[in-house]
């Protein structure tokens, strides 16, 4: 059986309540192994290690610092198979999609962030013989707190920049996917870096992640995970000041004009709704669909989506694997069966999936799609986060609009037209922090990230992640004194 240690000052560290949790492989419902369910005292000892480390790290020139970011991102793609193997043991997601995905977007947040951390600048101004210049100077010590649903990839798009920057971190995957963080620990031993730089605590949130947010050594807290574990940070982080970025929840409207171009739209639509069996923040769970156009593209999606049959994550025709665990899969079957009582239409999917085989006893949901719901209802406002998708029609370009804001969210949308100008009026109009016309889930690492309303506060991305991960200080000069 697998144990996964806590990893503090590039060691690797028994729980010191000698608590552990299950490790299931979502795909089979088999346990491989335990986690270290870590308490305060883990959480302490990880804290103290990083703040001795800082000074040291923050006095090291930005290029070495670089230089053992791509010595790191070296290592993740020698071994990008391994990780790959263990992130979808983890999350159930098809092995193809680790393997395309997951695994060579963490090399690519490292080699980005390699590169910023030696490009950084800040501004100066000189008026009436005055110069006055700004530093920007690392926070110290910061807590880094990632969900189980892109495991690895999220990771390291927080500690990348944060290291880059000249803080330490203490990182807390999610303990429901514990696997490839760990295996990065021993990657960034082998990279050479110094101890206490990075710092893993495994183990429930209550439990580790609590006291990473709540102790006075932490400077800044970048989260991602539901809205409700977000709001309690923030509760905790706002009487000590502490900087925060919270990336939270979403309910994104996919709006299909009358003009939309037909020739990629389905393909487009089913990708945005079942990416990663819809457990993708940004994935589309409201699709809002002209008038006119509406039978025709409904029942293109159901015939699409019913031919979309969950199986074995290894097997290479796979597109669409299992959930991230029991209960998860538990709440997704009930936030359906909530659709069915409010008088949604069941249009395809709905059920579980027993694969044959080794897979008969995993966590797999049907593609599911509905329509006839109000948008007012439990299931176009809350957050179910699976492959469960409605579908409503709208009469022109004010009504979509006013379908797709009435959510509390507003983390991202997207738009399908030819009309360039009706484009720019709508993405101009619509609450959400990224809007993508014509394209789903494109994303350039310069841009800024993150949501509006309760889907967080804060950007991450290119300079909005530097800027966070950094104080700045104004100073003020006259050469010829005062």
């Amino acid at each position: 059986m697998t144990r996964i240690l806590n990893f503090i000052g590039n060691q690797f560290v028994e729980p010191t309540g000698n608590d552990w949790l299950a490790c299931v492989n979502p795909a089979t419902g088999e346990t491989f192994g335990q986690v270290a369910n870590s308490d305060h005292r883990d959480a302490a000892a990880a804290l103290e290690c990083a703040a001795a480390a800082q000074p040291a790290w923050q006095a090291m020139a930005a290029e070495q610092r670089s230089r053992l970011l791509h010595r790191l991102a070296d290592l993740v793609e020698t071994n990008a198979e391994e990780l790959a193997q263990l992130e979808t043991q983890d999350t159930g997601k098809p092995l193809s999609v680790s393997r395309s995905v997951d695994i060579p977007r963490v090399s690519a947040n490292l080699r980005f962030f390699a590169a910023a951390g030696t490009q950084f600048s800040s501004e100066s101004h000189l008026d009436a013989g005055l110069l006055n210049y700004t530093v920007r100077q690392p926070l110290g010590v910061v807590t880094c707190i990632s969900p189980w649903n892109l495991p690895l990839y999220l990771l390291s798009w927080k500690i990348a920049p944060a290291i880059a920057a000249g803080n330490t971190v203490v990182a807390k995957p999610s303990e429901v996917t514990p696997a490839t963080a760990d295996y990065l620990a021993r990657l960034i031993v082998e990279a050479g870096f110094p101890a206490g730089v990075i710092n893993l605590i495994q183990g429930q949130g209550d439990r580790a992640g609590a006291p990473l947010v709540n102790s006075p050594l932490c400077k800044a807290v970048s989260f991602t995970g539901s809205t409700r574990v977000g709001g309690w940070i923030a509760e905790q982080c706002a009487p000590a000041f502490r900087k925060l970025s919270l990336e939270m929840g979403g309910k994104n409207p996919a709006i299909v004009c009358a003009d939309a171009d037909s020739s990629t739209l389905v393909d487009d639509l089913i990708r945005a709704s079942f990416a990663n069996q819809g457990q993708i923040c940004l994935c589309a769970s409201r699709i809002l669909i002209a008038r006119e156009r509406y039978a025709d593209i409904r029942d293109q999606l159901v015939e699409r989506a019913g031919k979309m049959v969950p199986g074995d994550p290894l097997e290479s025709a796979t597109s669409q694997g299992a959930l991230v665990s029991e209960d998860h899969m538990n709440s997704v079957l009930g936030s359906i069966q909530t659709a069915r009582d409010e008088g949604g239409l069941i249009l395809c999917g709905g059920k579980r999936v027993r694969p044959p085989g080794r897979c008969a006893n995993g966590y797999f949901v049907q593609p599911t799609l509905i329509e006839d719901l109000a948008m007012q209802s439990n299931t176009n406002q809350n957050e179910i986060f699976g492959p469960v998708v409605t579908l409503t029609p709208f009469d022109d370009e004010q009504h979509a609009i006013e379908l797709a804001n009435q959510s509390q969210y507003g983390l991202a949308a997207t738009l399908w037209t030819r009309n360039l100008n009706q484009a720019h009026r709508m993405a101009d109009q619509i609450q959400a922090g990224i809007v993508w016309i014509n394209c789903w889930l494109r994303r350039d690492l310069r841009t800024p990230f993150g949501g509006m309303k309760a889907s967080g506060m804060g950007r991450e991305g290119g300079l909005e992640t530097m800027r966070f991960f950094t104080e700045p200080k104004n100073i003020c000069l006259s050469p010829y004194g005062c």
